[in-house]
């Protein structure tokens, strides 16, 4: 799955790169003909790692890296192709965060179920795209929960399957879909505003919230340790927010929100414990036992 991610990641850069240095067409050509995976004869996996590293070093690919918020492309994109040679390693062993960075498409509905707090918990993932949703979005009348996850850093991106639409917008709109729909009226939502550590990062260096939210009249930081332009993080969050509880039209459900961090580990871990116990607790009161 790394190496698929390192394989798509590359293809989307390719594809919005204008011009590629004379001598690297012929990388681009072998890159384009043969499938970057573990079962190639060692000559051919070779080969693809010199080419993926060879396009990675291009201008012309840097500069499509620069504007990657025009198109689609995956958060550990750089992450991955930074660590070419230790992922294409015939030893290679994935890492905890190399797992955790991987982005694997949910297509349908995926159950997992596991036992913590000596409870037995059965989690539904399902595709979030605008192709996937109608294999879900009326099968879970008898849900516990439902935790919606967007994307902080989302805000400054266009979707996949529609390079016009910014992400974020999309992502509040079906949490508006979900939040309202009448099979969840008795059902608890939990929201993770996620990849809180990129939003920082973006907020912080430019990258106006007023890409996603054109009346938003955040508060600019003047400081050495920031971009020019640079805005408020805690503020942009809390706006950010605002507007995900705004989408629910009954004031009587509460909304619990948590912003997080993915790949942070102990964090994620803190976070779970409390969605488990606000699960039991409406849990408990739907019995009257609480």
């Amino acid at each position: 799955e790394r190496r698929q991610t390192v394989r798509e990641t590359k293809e989307c850069a390719i594809k919005e790169t204008p011009s590629l240095r004379a001598t690297n067409r012929l990388y681009l050509e072998h890159f384009r003909h043969v499938r970057c995976t573990s079962k190639l004869f060692p000559i051919h996996f070779f080969k693809s790692l010199i080419s993926i590293k060879t396009l990675w070093n291009d201008k012309g690919i840097e500069a499509a890296y620069e504007r990657r918020d025009e198109f689609y492309l995956h958060d550990s994109a750089k992450y991955f192709l930074d660590s070419l040679d230790r992922i294409y390693d015939k030893n290679f062993v994935p890492t905890e965060q190399d797992i955790l960075r991987t982005r694997i498409a949910t297509m349908g509905v995926i159950e997992v179920s596991f036992t913590m707090k000596n409870k037995l918990w059965r989690v539904f993932d399902v595709g979030g795209q605008r192709s996937q949703r109608k294999k879900w979005i009326h099968c879970f009348d008898d849900a516990k929960a439902v935790i919606y996850v967007a994307s902080l850093s989302e805000y400054d991106q266009v979707l996949m399957e529609d390079d016009t639409t910014n992400r974020m917008q999309e992502s509040l709109q079906l949490f508006r879909q979900v939040v309202n729909n009448k099979y969840f009226i008795n059902t608890s939502v939990i929201l993770f505003l996620n990849k809180k550590d990129l939003f920082e990062k973006k907020i912080g260096h430019g990258k106006s919230l007023r890409i996603a939210f054109p009346n938003y009249k955040g508060e600019y930081i003047q400081s050495k340790d920031i971009f020019p332009g640079g805005e408020n993080y805690d503020e942009a969050a809390k706006y950010i927010e605002s507007q995900f509880m705004a989408a629910n039209e009954n004031k009587e459900k509460s909304i619990y929100t948590h912003l997080t961090c993915a790949t942070d580990t102990q964090q994620v871990q803190f976070v779970l414990d409390s969605v488990l116990d606000t699960i039991l607790s409406s849990k408990l009161k739907g019995c009257g036992l609480y």
